[in-house]
Protein backbone atom coordinates (compact mmCIF):
# COMPACT_ATOMS: atom_id res chain seq x y z
CA UNK A 1 0.00 0.00 0.00
CA UNK A 2 3.19 2.28 -0.47
CA UNK A 3 1.73 4.19 -3.37
CA UNK A 4 -1.81 5.12 -1.61
CA UNK A 5 -0.30 8.45 -1.68
CA UNK A 6 0.51 9.00 -5.12
CA UNK A 7 -2.66 7.98 -6.45
CA UNK A 8 -4.06 11.53 -4.32
CA UNK A 9 -3.10 14.95 -5.98
CA UNK A 10 -2.92 17.80 -4.68
CA UNK A 11 -6.44 19.13 -5.85
CA UNK A 12 -7.89 15.75 -4.16
CA UNK A 13 -5.82 16.53 -0.79
CA UNK A 14 -6.93 20.03 -0.65
CA UNK A 15 -10.77 18.44 -1.42
CA UNK A 16 -10.23 16.87 1.90
CA UNK A 17 -9.26 19.78 4.17
CA UNK A 18 -11.44 22.46 2.37
CA UNK A 19 -15.18 21.07 4.15
CA UNK A 20 -13.45 21.77 7.44
CA UNK A 21 -11.61 24.98 6.61
CA UNK A 22 -14.53 26.89 4.71
CA UNK A 23 -16.38 27.19 7.31
CA UNK A 24 -13.89 28.12 9.94
CA UNK A 25 -13.15 30.72 7.70
CA UNK A 26 -16.44 31.91 6.82
CA UNK A 27 -16.88 32.01 10.30
CA UNK A 28 -13.94 34.53 11.19
CA UNK A 29 -14.95 36.60 8.05
CA UNK A 30 -18.52 37.05 9.75
CA UNK A 31 -17.54 38.19 13.04
CA UNK A 32 -15.29 40.82 11.52
CA UNK A 33 -18.35 42.38 9.63
CA UNK A 34 -19.04 42.91 13.57
CA UNK A 35 -22.85 42.64 15.33
CA UNK A 36 -24.64 44.35 11.98
CA UNK A 37 -24.78 43.70 8.53
CA UNK A 38 -27.13 40.47 8.91
CA UNK A 39 -27.94 40.70 4.99
CA UNK A 40 -24.09 40.07 4.36
CA UNK A 41 -24.00 37.58 6.56
CA UNK A 42 -27.05 35.66 5.76
CA UNK A 43 -25.34 35.55 2.11
CA UNK A 44 -22.13 34.48 3.26
CA UNK A 45 -24.04 31.81 5.29
CA UNK A 46 -25.92 30.73 2.39
CA UNK A 47 -22.96 30.38 -0.28
CA UNK A 48 -20.52 28.63 2.59
CA UNK A 49 -23.19 26.50 3.24
CA UNK A 50 -23.88 25.78 -0.33
CA UNK A 51 -19.97 25.38 -1.31
CA UNK A 52 -19.77 22.67 1.68
CA UNK A 53 -22.46 20.61 0.63
CA UNK A 54 -20.98 20.51 -3.23
CA UNK A 55 -17.60 20.00 -1.50
CA UNK A 56 -18.79 17.05 0.32
CA UNK A 57 -20.78 15.38 -2.58
CA UNK A 58 -17.35 16.06 -4.70
CA UNK A 59 -15.90 14.25 -2.09
CA UNK A 60 -18.51 11.10 -1.68
CA UNK A 61 -18.23 11.29 -5.50
CA UNK A 62 -14.31 10.49 -5.30
CA UNK A 63 -14.28 7.38 -3.21
CA UNK A 64 -16.94 5.55 -4.56
CA UNK A 65 -14.53 3.92 -6.73
CA UNK A 66 -14.27 0.20 -7.18
CA UNK A 67 -10.26 0.19 -5.96
CA UNK A 68 -10.04 -0.82 -2.50
CA UNK A 69 -6.93 1.23 -2.53
CA UNK A 70 -8.23 4.12 -4.00
CA UNK A 71 -11.21 4.48 -1.96
CA UNK A 72 -9.85 6.53 0.92
CA UNK A 73 -8.48 10.52 0.34
CA UNK A 74 -5.92 11.63 3.16
CA UNK A 75 -4.91 14.72 3.85
CA UNK A 76 -1.61 15.21 6.18
CA UNK A 77 -2.25 18.75 7.58
CA UNK A 78 1.42 18.78 9.39
CA UNK A 79 3.00 17.01 6.42
CA UNK A 80 4.30 15.22 9.30
CA UNK A 81 5.05 11.07 8.81
CA UNK A 82 2.37 8.81 9.82
CA UNK A 83 1.62 7.42 12.95
CA UNK A 84 3.28 10.76 14.31
CA UNK A 85 1.38 13.50 12.46
CA UNK A 86 -2.51 14.76 11.77
CA UNK A 87 -4.28 12.89 9.34
CA UNK A 88 -7.69 13.55 7.92
CA UNK A 89 -9.53 10.68 6.49
CA UNK A 90 -12.15 10.64 4.07
CA UNK A 91 -13.64 7.36 3.17
CA UNK A 92 -16.84 6.34 1.83
CA UNK A 93 -18.50 6.62 5.62
CA UNK A 94 -17.14 9.94 7.03
CA UNK A 95 -18.06 11.49 3.03
CA UNK A 96 -21.83 10.08 3.48
CA UNK A 97 -22.08 11.32 6.81
CA UNK A 98 -20.47 14.97 5.38
CA UNK A 99 -22.87 15.06 2.62
CA UNK A 100 -26.37 14.45 5.42
CA UNK A 101 -24.63 16.86 7.34
CA UNK A 102 -24.13 19.06 4.45
CA UNK A 103 -28.16 18.78 3.41
CA UNK A 104 -29.59 19.33 6.86
CA UNK A 105 -27.56 22.45 7.31
CA UNK A 106 -28.62 23.95 3.74
CA UNK A 107 -32.56 22.91 4.56
CA UNK A 108 -32.23 24.36 8.18
CA UNK A 109 -30.37 27.49 7.37
CA UNK A 110 -33.12 28.05 4.66
CA UNK A 111 -35.86 27.56 6.85
CA UNK A 112 -33.94 29.61 9.30
CA UNK A 113 -33.68 32.33 6.70
CA UNK A 114 -37.33 33.46 6.90
CA UNK A 115 -37.03 35.08 9.94
CA UNK A 116 -35.36 33.07 12.70
CA UNK A 117 -31.77 34.35 11.69
CA UNK A 118 -32.94 37.56 13.47
CA UNK A 119 -33.56 36.05 16.91
CA UNK A 120 -29.49 36.11 17.80
CA UNK A 121 -27.09 38.67 16.81
CA UNK A 122 -24.61 35.91 16.35
CA UNK A 123 -26.63 32.80 14.54
CA UNK A 124 -24.74 33.04 11.34
CA UNK A 125 -21.12 32.53 13.56
CA UNK A 126 -22.71 29.74 15.65
CA UNK A 127 -24.21 27.92 12.63
CA UNK A 128 -20.31 28.30 10.10
CA UNK A 129 -18.86 26.81 13.61
CA UNK A 130 -21.14 24.08 13.70
CA UNK A 131 -21.04 22.73 10.48
CA UNK A 132 -16.94 23.02 10.85
CA UNK A 133 -17.27 20.77 13.77
CA UNK A 134 -19.75 18.13 12.07
CA UNK A 135 -17.06 18.21 9.55
CA UNK A 136 -13.97 17.87 11.15
CA UNK A 137 -15.54 14.74 12.93
CA UNK A 138 -16.45 13.00 10.28
CA UNK A 139 -13.23 13.58 8.40
CA UNK A 140 -10.31 13.50 11.61
CA UNK A 141 -8.12 10.22 12.01
CA UNK A 142 -7.13 10.67 15.25
CA UNK A 143 -8.95 10.28 18.62
CA UNK A 144 -7.20 13.81 19.43
CA UNK A 145 -8.84 16.22 16.86
CA UNK A 146 -11.94 14.12 17.22
CA UNK A 147 -12.13 15.19 20.94
CA UNK A 148 -11.32 19.08 19.22
CA UNK A 149 -14.26 18.99 16.83
CA UNK A 150 -16.24 17.15 19.12
CA UNK A 151 -15.82 20.64 21.42
CA UNK A 152 -16.47 23.09 18.63
CA UNK A 153 -19.49 21.65 17.62
CA UNK A 154 -21.02 21.35 21.22
CA UNK A 155 -19.69 24.56 22.04
CA UNK A 156 -21.61 25.82 19.20
CA UNK A 157 -24.44 24.05 19.62
CA UNK A 158 -25.24 25.60 23.30
CA UNK A 159 -25.45 29.14 21.85
CA UNK A 160 -27.41 27.70 18.82
CA UNK A 161 -29.86 25.82 21.33
CA UNK A 162 -30.16 29.03 23.54
CA UNK A 163 -30.61 30.80 20.75
CA UNK A 164 -34.25 33.28 21.35
CA UNK A 165 -35.62 33.79 24.39
CA UNK A 166 -37.64 31.35 26.90
CA UNK A 167 -37.54 30.03 30.13
CA UNK A 168 -38.21 26.58 28.59
CA UNK A 169 -35.04 26.98 26.41
CA UNK A 170 -32.92 28.30 28.84
CA UNK A 171 -33.77 25.71 31.81
CA UNK A 172 -33.33 22.97 28.96
CA UNK A 173 -30.34 24.30 27.35
CA UNK A 174 -28.75 23.98 30.78
CA UNK A 175 -29.85 21.06 31.25
CA UNK A 176 -28.33 20.07 27.82
CA UNK A 177 -24.90 21.81 28.36
CA UNK A 178 -24.46 20.32 32.08
CA UNK A 179 -25.17 16.72 30.40
CA UNK A 180 -22.79 17.28 27.66
CA UNK A 181 -19.70 18.61 29.78
CA UNK A 182 -20.24 15.54 31.80
CA UNK A 183 -19.70 13.63 28.70
CA UNK A 184 -16.78 15.54 27.59
CA UNK A 185 -15.16 15.01 30.51
CA UNK A 186 -15.16 11.02 30.67
CA UNK A 187 -13.94 11.55 26.97
CA UNK A 188 -10.91 12.90 28.41
CA UNK A 189 -10.31 10.36 30.73
CA UNK A 190 -11.03 7.40 28.23
CA UNK A 191 -8.92 9.15 25.77
CA UNK A 192 -6.14 9.64 28.42
CA UNK A 193 -6.74 5.89 29.63
CA UNK A 194 -6.02 4.61 26.04
CA UNK A 195 -3.44 6.93 25.18
CA UNK A 196 -1.56 4.94 28.22
CA UNK A 197 -1.91 1.94 27.28
CA UNK A 198 -1.20 2.23 23.79
CA UNK A 199 0.95 4.98 23.68
CA UNK A 200 -1.33 6.78 20.43
CA UNK A 201 -4.41 8.85 19.16
CA UNK A 202 -4.36 8.05 15.29
CA UNK A 203 -7.10 5.46 14.96
CA UNK A 204 -5.49 3.58 12.61
CA UNK A 205 -2.23 3.20 14.76
CA UNK A 206 -4.28 2.23 17.90
CA UNK A 207 -5.90 -0.69 15.69
CA UNK A 208 -2.87 -2.37 15.22
CA UNK A 209 -1.36 -1.26 18.50
CA UNK A 210 -4.22 -2.73 20.65
CA UNK A 211 -4.11 -6.01 19.45
CA UNK A 212 -0.20 -6.19 21.15
CA UNK A 213 -1.26 -4.94 24.35
CA UNK A 214 -0.19 -7.49 27.34
CA UNK A 215 -2.67 -9.53 29.08
CA UNK A 216 -1.95 -7.37 32.36
CA UNK A 217 -3.24 -4.47 30.85
CA UNK A 218 -5.96 -5.53 29.23
CA UNK A 219 -8.21 -4.94 32.22
CA UNK A 220 -7.17 -0.96 31.66
CA UNK A 221 -7.36 -1.06 28.19
CA UNK A 222 -11.14 -2.20 28.39
CA UNK A 223 -12.12 0.37 31.18
CA UNK A 224 -10.97 3.06 29.07
CA UNK A 225 -12.70 1.70 25.82
CA UNK A 226 -15.85 1.41 27.93
CA UNK A 227 -15.57 5.28 29.03
CA UNK A 228 -14.90 6.62 26.02
CA UNK A 229 -17.64 4.79 24.79
CA UNK A 230 -20.15 6.20 26.90
CA UNK A 231 -19.26 9.82 25.90
CA UNK A 232 -19.62 8.60 22.56
CA UNK A 233 -23.22 6.54 23.37
CA UNK A 234 -24.63 9.37 25.70
CA UNK A 235 -24.39 11.76 22.82
CA UNK A 236 -26.06 8.75 20.32
CA UNK A 237 -29.46 9.37 22.82
CA UNK A 238 -28.22 5.63 24.09
CA UNK A 239 -30.76 4.66 26.85
CA UNK A 240 -30.78 6.00 29.77
CA UNK A 241 -28.64 8.79 28.72
CA UNK A 242 -30.80 9.89 26.69
CA UNK A 243 -33.22 11.68 29.08
CA UNK A 244 -32.11 14.90 27.87
CA UNK A 245 -32.75 14.88 24.30
CA UNK A 246 -36.84 15.56 24.20
CA UNK A 247 -37.00 18.25 26.34
CA UNK A 248 -33.83 20.05 24.67
CA UNK A 249 -35.02 19.52 21.22
CA UNK A 250 -38.50 20.43 21.61
CA UNK A 251 -37.21 23.60 23.65
CA UNK A 252 -35.05 24.69 20.31
CA UNK A 253 -36.14 26.55 17.67
CA UNK A 254 -37.55 24.82 14.23
CA UNK A 255 -34.07 25.41 12.20
CA UNK A 256 -31.80 24.24 15.36
CA UNK A 257 -33.85 21.95 16.01
CA UNK A 258 -33.54 20.66 12.45
CA UNK A 259 -29.61 21.19 12.29
CA UNK A 260 -29.44 18.87 15.46
CA UNK A 261 -31.27 15.75 13.82
CA UNK A 262 -27.33 14.70 12.58
CA UNK A 263 -26.14 15.45 15.94
CA UNK A 264 -27.29 11.93 17.35
CA UNK A 265 -25.76 10.80 14.53
CA UNK A 266 -21.77 11.85 15.22
CA UNK A 267 -22.29 9.76 18.37
CA UNK A 268 -23.77 6.55 16.66
CA UNK A 269 -20.63 7.56 13.87
CA UNK A 270 -18.18 7.32 16.16
CA UNK A 271 -19.23 4.54 18.30
CA UNK A 272 -18.76 2.66 14.54
CA UNK A 273 -16.03 4.17 13.40
CA UNK A 274 -13.97 3.33 16.54
CA UNK A 275 -15.29 -0.30 17.62
CA UNK A 276 -14.81 -1.66 14.18
CA UNK A 277 -11.16 -0.75 14.28
CA UNK A 278 -10.77 -1.20 17.84
CA UNK A 279 -12.30 -4.36 18.46
CA UNK A 280 -12.86 -6.49 15.12
CA UNK A 281 -13.17 -10.44 15.09
CA UNK A 282 -9.70 -10.64 14.45
CA UNK A 283 -8.55 -8.96 17.58
CA UNK A 284 -7.72 -11.66 19.50
CA UNK A 285 -8.58 -11.46 23.17
CA UNK A 286 -10.76 -8.16 22.64
CA UNK A 287 -12.58 -9.20 19.83
CA UNK A 288 -15.63 -8.00 19.47
CA UNK A 289 -15.42 -6.46 23.06
CA UNK A 290 -18.87 -4.44 24.00
CA UNK A 291 -21.14 -5.97 20.90
CA UNK A 292 -24.28 -7.05 23.81
CA UNK A 293 -23.84 -4.01 25.04
CA UNK A 294 -24.56 -2.06 21.83
CA UNK A 295 -27.08 -5.05 20.93
CA UNK A 296 -29.20 -5.09 23.78
CA UNK A 297 -28.81 -1.79 24.59
CA UNK A 298 -30.07 -0.56 21.02
CA UNK A 299 -33.09 -2.79 21.55
CA UNK A 300 -33.70 -1.13 25.09
CA UNK A 301 -33.38 2.58 23.18
CA UNK A 302 -35.59 1.42 20.52
CA UNK A 303 -38.55 0.29 22.56
CA UNK A 304 -38.26 3.13 24.50
CA UNK A 305 -37.99 5.21 21.54
CA UNK A 306 -41.63 3.49 20.39
CA UNK A 307 -43.04 3.66 23.43
CA UNK A 308 -42.65 7.41 24.62
CA UNK A 309 -43.67 8.37 20.86
CA UNK A 310 -47.12 6.87 21.87
CA UNK A 311 -46.74 8.46 24.90
CA UNK A 312 -46.40 11.81 23.51
CA UNK A 313 -48.86 14.43 23.23
CA UNK A 314 -46.72 17.48 21.96
CA UNK A 315 -45.31 16.68 18.11
CA UNK A 316 -42.19 18.61 18.78
CA UNK A 317 -41.42 15.75 21.75
CA UNK A 318 -43.02 12.81 19.43
CA UNK A 319 -40.14 14.32 16.70
CA UNK A 320 -37.45 13.72 19.43
CA UNK A 321 -38.08 10.47 20.17
CA UNK A 322 -38.42 9.12 17.19
CA UNK A 323 -34.77 10.72 16.92
CA UNK A 324 -34.06 8.21 19.81
CA UNK A 325 -36.35 5.47 18.28
CA UNK A 326 -33.81 5.41 15.06
CA UNK A 327 -30.52 6.01 17.04
CA UNK A 328 -31.49 2.56 19.07
CA UNK A 329 -32.27 0.86 15.69
CA UNK A 330 -29.14 1.75 14.19
CA UNK A 331 -26.75 1.02 17.30
CA UNK A 332 -28.85 -2.35 17.19
CA UNK A 333 -28.48 -3.45 14.33
CA UNK A 334 -24.56 -2.44 13.80
CA UNK A 335 -23.87 -4.18 17.35
CA UNK A 336 -24.26 -7.61 15.26
CA UNK A 337 -21.53 -7.13 13.34
CA UNK A 338 -23.18 -8.30 10.18
CA UNK A 339 -21.83 -6.37 7.14
CA UNK A 340 -25.38 -7.00 5.14
CA UNK A 341 -27.06 -6.31 8.09
CA UNK A 342 -25.11 -2.73 8.36
CA UNK A 343 -25.50 -1.71 5.11
CA UNK A 344 -29.31 -1.30 5.86
CA UNK A 345 -28.90 0.31 8.73
CA UNK A 346 -26.54 2.96 7.40
CA UNK A 347 -29.61 3.36 4.57
CA UNK A 348 -31.29 3.79 7.45
CA UNK A 349 -29.78 6.54 8.69
CA UNK A 350 -29.64 8.59 5.71
CA UNK A 351 -33.45 8.45 5.09
CA UNK A 352 -34.17 9.09 8.85
CA UNK A 353 -31.89 11.63 9.18
CA UNK A 354 -33.15 13.51 6.40
CA UNK A 355 -36.87 12.90 7.26
CA UNK A 356 -36.22 13.80 11.44
CA UNK A 357 -34.62 17.16 9.80
CA UNK A 358 -38.11 17.98 7.76
CA UNK A 359 -40.19 16.39 10.93
CA UNK A 360 -38.26 19.23 13.51
CA UNK A 361 -39.11 22.22 10.84
CA UNK A 362 -42.79 20.88 9.85
CA UNK A 363 -43.47 21.45 13.82
CA UNK A 364 -43.66 24.79 13.87
CA UNK A 365 -45.71 25.27 10.66
CA UNK A 366 -48.23 22.99 12.21
CA UNK A 367 -48.53 24.65 15.23
CA UNK A 368 -48.62 28.33 13.30
CA UNK A 369 -51.61 26.37 11.53
CA UNK A 370 -53.54 25.83 15.09
CA UNK A 371 -52.61 29.60 15.70
CA UNK A 372 -49.87 28.53 18.43
CA UNK A 373 -47.34 31.37 18.74
CA UNK A 374 -44.06 30.01 18.40
CA UNK A 375 -41.78 32.15 17.82
CA UNK A 376 -40.08 34.78 19.78
CA UNK A 377 -42.44 38.03 19.74
CA UNK A 378 -39.52 40.32 19.60
CA UNK A 379 -39.27 38.78 15.53
CA UNK A 380 -40.72 41.19 12.82
CA UNK A 381 -42.51 39.24 10.81
CA UNK A 382 -45.06 41.45 8.95
CA UNK A 383 -42.45 41.69 6.02
CA UNK A 384 -43.75 40.33 3.23
CA UNK A 385 -40.74 40.30 0.73
CA UNK A 386 -41.15 36.99 0.21
CA UNK A 387 -44.43 35.33 -1.34
CA UNK A 388 -46.85 33.23 0.70
CA UNK A 389 -49.13 30.30 0.00
CA UNK A 390 -52.73 31.77 0.65
CA UNK A 391 -55.95 30.71 0.58
CA UNK A 392 -57.23 31.65 -3.15
CA UNK A 393 -60.89 33.28 -2.93
CA UNK A 394 -63.84 31.11 -4.90
CA UNK A 395 -63.84 31.78 -8.93
CA UNK A 396 -66.19 34.09 -10.28
CA UNK A 397 -69.81 32.17 -10.66
CA UNK A 398 -69.36 29.87 -7.69
CA UNK A 399 -72.69 28.97 -6.02
CA UNK A 400 -72.22 30.25 -2.34
CA UNK A 401 -74.55 29.76 0.83
CA UNK A 402 -75.44 32.48 3.05
CA UNK A 403 -71.91 32.65 4.76
CA UNK A 404 -70.42 33.61 1.17
CA UNK A 405 -69.17 29.87 0.97
CA UNK A 406 -68.90 27.80 -1.50
CA UNK A 407 -71.22 25.20 -1.54
CA UNK A 408 -69.08 22.30 -3.64
CA UNK A 409 -66.14 22.30 -4.79
CA UNK A 410 -64.41 23.85 -2.02
CA UNK A 411 -60.63 24.31 -2.61
CA UNK A 412 -58.19 22.96 -0.10
CA UNK A 413 -55.86 26.02 0.59
CA UNK A 414 -52.57 25.70 -1.05
CA UNK A 415 -50.66 25.95 2.45
CA UNK A 416 -52.46 23.24 4.28
CA UNK A 417 -52.38 20.50 1.54
CA UNK A 418 -48.62 21.10 1.73
CA UNK A 419 -48.43 20.71 5.14
CA UNK A 420 -50.44 17.61 4.86
CA UNK A 421 -48.57 16.06 2.13
CA UNK A 422 -45.37 16.80 3.77
CA UNK A 423 -46.77 15.53 6.97
CA UNK A 424 -48.10 12.30 5.15
CA UNK A 425 -44.35 11.95 3.40
CA UNK A 426 -42.70 12.32 7.23
CA UNK A 427 -45.10 9.83 8.36
CA UNK A 428 -44.31 7.21 5.96
CA UNK A 429 -40.48 7.83 5.97
CA UNK A 430 -40.08 7.72 9.59
CA UNK A 431 -42.66 4.46 10.14
CA UNK A 432 -40.96 2.86 7.62
CA UNK A 433 -44.19 2.18 5.47
CA UNK A 434 -43.49 1.56 1.28
CA UNK A 435 -42.98 2.83 -0.98
CA UNK A 436 -40.44 5.48 0.61
CA UNK A 437 -37.01 5.21 1.55
CA UNK A 438 -37.77 4.51 5.29
CA UNK A 439 -39.66 1.24 4.04
CA UNK A 440 -36.75 0.00 1.45
CA UNK A 441 -34.32 0.56 5.16
CA UNK A 442 -36.37 -1.64 7.35
CA UNK A 443 -36.91 -4.20 4.21
CA UNK A 444 -33.08 -4.37 3.95
CA UNK A 445 -32.86 -5.05 7.35
CA UNK A 446 -35.61 -7.59 8.42
CA UNK A 447 -34.39 -9.89 5.23
CA UNK A 448 -30.78 -10.03 6.42
CA UNK A 449 -32.34 -10.72 10.42
CA UNK A 450 -34.28 -13.46 8.80
CA UNK A 451 -31.20 -15.49 8.17
CA UNK A 452 -29.82 -14.34 11.65
CA UNK A 453 -30.14 -17.62 14.18
CA UNK A 454 -30.30 -15.70 17.25
CA UNK A 455 -32.47 -14.44 19.83
CA UNK A 456 -31.72 -10.80 19.95
CA UNK A 457 -32.14 -11.11 15.69
CA UNK A 458 -35.31 -12.16 16.56
CA UNK A 459 -36.38 -9.01 19.35
CA UNK A 460 -34.77 -6.76 16.49
CA UNK A 461 -36.66 -8.14 14.00
CA UNK A 462 -39.87 -7.80 16.06
CA UNK A 463 -39.23 -4.59 17.62
CA UNK A 464 -38.63 -2.94 13.78
CA UNK A 465 -42.43 -4.23 13.40
CA UNK A 466 -43.50 -3.16 16.29
CA UNK A 467 -41.78 0.20 16.40
CA UNK A 468 -43.26 1.08 12.76
CA UNK A 469 -46.53 0.48 13.74
CA UNK A 470 -46.06 2.83 16.62
CA UNK A 471 -44.70 5.26 15.22
CA UNK A 472 -47.44 5.84 12.48
CA UNK A 473 -50.29 5.67 14.73
CA UNK A 474 -48.35 8.17 17.36
CA UNK A 475 -48.16 10.65 13.80
CA UNK A 476 -51.52 9.86 12.56
CA UNK A 477 -53.43 10.58 15.57
CA UNK A 478 -51.32 14.06 15.66
CA UNK A 479 -52.23 14.63 11.86
CA UNK A 480 -55.81 13.88 13.03
CA UNK A 481 -55.88 16.92 15.43
CA UNK A 482 -53.75 19.01 13.11
CA UNK A 483 -56.13 18.14 9.93
CA UNK A 484 -59.08 16.78 10.79
CA UNK A 485 -60.83 18.97 13.77
CA UNK A 486 -63.70 20.76 13.06
CA UNK A 487 -62.12 24.34 14.08
CA UNK A 488 -62.55 27.41 12.29
CA UNK A 489 -59.65 29.08 11.56
CA UNK A 490 -58.22 31.46 8.57
CA UNK A 491 -55.69 28.86 6.35
CA UNK A 492 -51.88 29.79 7.60
CA UNK A 493 -49.63 31.73 5.93
CA UNK A 494 -46.67 29.86 5.12
CA UNK A 495 -43.69 31.70 2.97
CA UNK A 496 -41.72 29.74 0.58
CA UNK A 497 -38.29 29.76 1.94
CA UNK A 498 -39.92 27.89 4.79
CA UNK A 499 -41.41 25.46 2.57
CA UNK A 500 -38.92 24.41 -0.18
CA UNK A 501 -36.72 23.39 2.56
CA UNK A 502 -39.01 20.65 3.78
CA UNK A 503 -39.93 19.85 0.19
CA UNK A 504 -36.13 18.69 -0.67
CA UNK A 505 -35.85 16.90 2.25
CA UNK A 506 -38.42 15.19 1.11
CA UNK A 507 -37.55 14.73 -2.22
CA UNK A 508 -34.18 13.78 -1.13
CA UNK A 509 -36.30 10.28 0.57
CA UNK A 510 -38.20 9.69 -2.22
CA UNK A 511 -34.95 9.87 -4.49
CA UNK A 512 -33.54 7.76 -2.30
CA UNK A 513 -36.34 4.97 -2.70
CA UNK A 514 -36.40 5.31 -6.45
CA UNK A 515 -32.81 4.76 -6.33
CA UNK A 516 -32.47 2.42 -3.84
CA UNK A 517 -30.32 -0.29 -5.91
CA UNK A 518 -27.33 1.76 -6.46
CA UNK A 519 -27.56 3.62 -2.33
CA UNK A 520 -27.68 -0.11 -0.99
CA UNK A 521 -24.93 -1.12 -3.12
CA UNK A 522 -22.78 1.90 -1.92
CA UNK A 523 -23.69 0.87 1.46
CA UNK A 524 -22.68 -2.53 1.38
CA UNK A 525 -19.46 -1.49 0.24
CA UNK A 526 -19.23 0.65 2.71
CA UNK A 527 -20.02 -1.80 5.96
CA UNK A 528 -17.72 -4.37 4.03
CA UNK A 529 -14.70 -1.44 4.64
CA UNK A 530 -15.80 -1.05 7.62
CA UNK A 531 -15.92 -4.48 9.12
CA UNK A 532 -12.52 -5.04 7.07
CA UNK A 533 -10.86 -2.39 8.90
CA UNK A 534 -7.62 -3.56 6.87
CA UNK A 535 -8.32 -1.85 4.37
CA UNK A 536 -8.49 1.73 6.38
CA UNK A 537 -5.54 0.72 8.43
CA UNK A 538 -3.76 -0.11 5.02
CA UNK A 539 -4.40 3.49 3.54
CA UNK A 540 -4.10 5.62 6.19
CA UNK A 541 -0.62 4.54 7.81
CA UNK A 542 0.68 4.19 3.97
CA UNK A 543 0.05 7.83 3.73
CA UNK A 544 3.11 9.74 3.12
CA UNK A 545 4.33 13.31 3.43
CA UNK A 546 4.44 15.68 0.49
CA UNK A 547 8.14 15.78 -0.77
CA UNK A 548 8.64 19.73 -2.04
CA UNK A 549 9.64 20.20 -5.63
CA UNK A 550 12.82 21.17 -4.85
CA UNK A 551 14.11 18.44 -3.16
CA UNK A 552 13.19 15.89 -5.24
CA UNK A 553 15.10 17.63 -7.96
CA UNK A 554 18.49 17.08 -5.57
CA UNK A 555 20.52 14.52 -6.78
Amino acid sequence: MNDVWSVLDMPLQHLVVAPVLLPLATAALMLLLGTRRRGIKAGLNLVSTVAGLVLAVMLLRRVDVGDAAQAFALYLPGNWPMPFGIVLVADRLSALMAVLAGSVALASLLYALARWHQAGVYFHVLFQLQLMGLYGAFLTGDLFNLFVFFEVLLAASYGLLLHGDGTARVRAGLHYIAINLVASLMFLIGVALLYGVAGTLNMADLSMKLRMIPESDRGLLHAGASILAIAFLAKAALWPLNFWLPPAYAAASAPVAGLFAILTKVGVYAVLRLWTLCFPIGAGASAMFGSEVLVWGGLATLAFGSVSMLASQQLARLAGYSVIASSGTLIAALGFNQPALSSGALFYMASSTLAGCALFLLVELLERARQVEVAPPQLDDSREALPFFVDAEPPAGTNLDDDEEALTGRAIPAALAFLGVAFTVCTLVVAGLPPLSGFVAKLAMLTTLLYLQEGAGWVLFTLLIVSGLAAVTALLRVGMRHFWTLQVRPAPRLRIIETLPIGLLLLGCVLLALHGDPALRYMRSTADTLHQPGRYIDAVMGARPVVPAAVEAQP
